[in-house]
Order: structure tokens, then sequence, then C-alpha cells
């Protein structure tokens, strides 16, 4: 069976599991204070322009969102996201779990509108009675959403500004930036993300490690004790080496771009195969995930021979599903899967 129903099916790339071993028999201290952790962190600040970063690594997405989000707000405030995005619907509530809620908002395609943003802000505090309420105290966004769509720069400064009126923090998920960054018509780049929000990760999982994620606080915000906090949340890897020389090794000779163009590149092919074979797309995304709508008894077919994500229903007789490429499909991959796309 081809497998194409996400984007951290394959183990890491041979560089970082060559480095690995290379490595492995060097006595380091831990806790993400050894030398490759911190040769990540000045690599990441130059790429970012952000030499007064304050940067931390961690081990998967969930963690990563729960634990920036429980240090970042007070016990009366929630954090306001898209119905689609990631905190709402794939981590189990684990958000909630920490005792904030998250307050979903009107989206549209996955992003967050800055003139949806202000009217719930405003009609927040407009209410006399939002003392009874939960305070709006952050906002998560995506990037790449959830549905492979990106924000521009206009966007994500129109955001940035109403979050910095309103004095809450802008937090971006880049568990796919990469690929969102290689992306062909984005105007978006590193520094760009690092000087409009006041904290994002780089996705590392979905994107040639092992696992791990970087957090990068850009305003010099970072909440108090927060190295602290990530232990208090199980975050804390004892052998942080792992996480720091994957990224060391990611953010060497351009890696982390390279091979997040390779899935950008084949998920350009695979789009102009599956628009060939007139398959019809839910959405125009310019990222590696590729969502089309598929009448049942074709989809059951298809599950057959190919891997591929449920999305949502479209109606009684449709269903919306997702395709990913990855750092590490091929161009084997794409022509095996048209082979079977029928």
């Amino acid at each position: 069976m081809l497998n194409f129903e996400s984007d951290y099916l394959e183990g890491a790339h041979e560089k970082i599991l060559r480095r690995l071993i290379e490595t492995n028999m060097e006595k380091l201290p831990g806790y993400c204070t050894d030398k490759y952790c911190e040769s990540a962190k000045v690599k990441i600040r130059e790429l970012c322009r952000c030499p007064e970063a304050d940067i931390y690594f961690l081990a998967g997405g969930t963690q990563t969102n729960r634990t920036v989000i429980d240090a970042s707000l007070r016990p009366y405030e929630g954090v306001i996201a898209a119905p689609t995005g990631h905190i709402s619907t794939h981590e189990a509530g684990a958000i909630e779990d920490t005792g904030h809620k998250v307050l979903e908002i009107e989206s549209n395609d996955g992003k967050i509108e800055a003139v949806s943003l202000i009217k719930y802000l405003k009609d927040f505090h407009d209410d006399v009675n939002h003392e009874h309420m939960v305070y709006p105290g952050m906002v998560y966004i995506s990037h790449p959403t959830e549905y492979g769509t990106l924000y521009s720069k206009d966007e994500l400064r129109r955001l940035s500004s109403v979050c910095a009126e309103y004095s809450i923090p802008l937090y971006l998920d880049g568990a796919r930036l990469g690929y969102g960054l290689m992306s062909e018509g984005t105007d978006v780049a590193l520094p760009d993300i690092a000087e409009y929000c006041d904290v994002f990760y780089i996705g590392g999982t979905k994107v040639g490690a092992l696992c791990g994620e970087a957090v990068v606080f850009t305003k010099e915000n970072t909440p108090r004790h927060f190295y602290t906090i990530i232990k208090q949340n199980g975050a804390l890897m004892a052998k942080g080496r792992l996480v720091g020389i994957q990224f060391d090794a990611l953010f060497s000779d351009g890696l982390y771009f390279a091979i997040s163009r390779n899935a950008i590149e084949m998920a350009n092919i695979l789009k102009n195969i599956l628009r060939e074979k007139g398959f019809r797309f839910y959405n125009d995304s310019p990222t590696n995930q590729i969502f089309i709508v598929l009448e049942n008894e074709k989809m059951k077919r298809l599950q057959a021979d190919i891997g591929f994500s449920f999305w949502e229903k479209a109606g009684e007789d449709h269903t919306v599903v997702r395709l990913a490429t990855s750092w590490a499909t091929s161009i084997d991959d794409i022509r095996a899967l048209a082979d079977l796309l029928r």
C-alpha cells in the first residue's frame, strides 16, 4: 500500500541520523544545556534576524502547545483559535486540561481574519458582564493552517496590530512551518514571523526530524520560570541533546529549507496529476497538504491501495480527504500513486 496519510510517516532524514550516530558516545550535559542545543539556538536566531530570541526545545507539537499556552495565560484566561485549529480539534482537550478554555472564533479556510478578531475582542470588552466570562488572553494561529492555507505578511501584520492593541500575545503553531516557508507565492519568511508573532514554534517532527519542536519567544517576553514550567508539564527531556542535534543539523547548509521544498515540488506534481484525472479539489492549498472531494464508494475503493486521511463529510455521498507529501516523498512515490488513481 502507498501511504500519503501524513507528513511524519518516515523516521528522519539521513543527515540527522548520521549526526546522532556521530555524536552518540559524547558525554554531554542534560536538559538542553549542551553545545548542540546552543549551536542550534544561534542558527535559529540568525535566520530569524532576532538576536534577542529566547529558544526552547520540546519533543512534540501537542506538548508544545499545551506548555506555551498554559505558561502564557492567567488562570481566568482562554486562547482564541479557529474552529479548525489543531488545539480545537486534534489535541484531545490538552489545552482545556490545563484549565484554559479554547475560544473559537469565525475563520475563513482555516485562517483568522483581523476584522473578525477585532469584532470578537470589542464585543467581549463592551459586554457589561465580561468580568463573569473567560478573558481572551492569547491568539493562536497555524501556519500552514490545518487546511494547508497560508497567511500573507499583511495578514500577520494586521493580526499582530490587533493583538498589540489589546495587549495579548500572538502565537503561531509552526508544526509544518518549513512547508509554508517554501510554498510558491508566499511572501512570509522567518524574520517576518519573528517580527509579527510574540511566540511561535518551528516544527521538526513533520519536517525531517525524529521528533522535536523549537519554541521561539521573540520580544523578551518569555513567561517567568518557563524552563521550570516545561519540566512541570513533563516536557523537559533529560537527553535534550537528541532534539538539539537534530535542529543543529536541520539548520546547517539549508537542509530544513531544501527538504521542505521537496515536499512542495512533489505536491505540485501530484496536484497536476489529480487535475488531469478529473479529481475535484476541496480548496486551493499551496502547501504539501492536498484536499480532494471523493464519492464515498470511490473512497472505499481507493482505500484498499492508498493511505489518506479522512477530513470531513461533504454531504451524504461525498467526503473530503487529505493527501500529504513530505520531506521524504520521491517522484517514484508520486508515479506509483498516479498508477493507482482511477
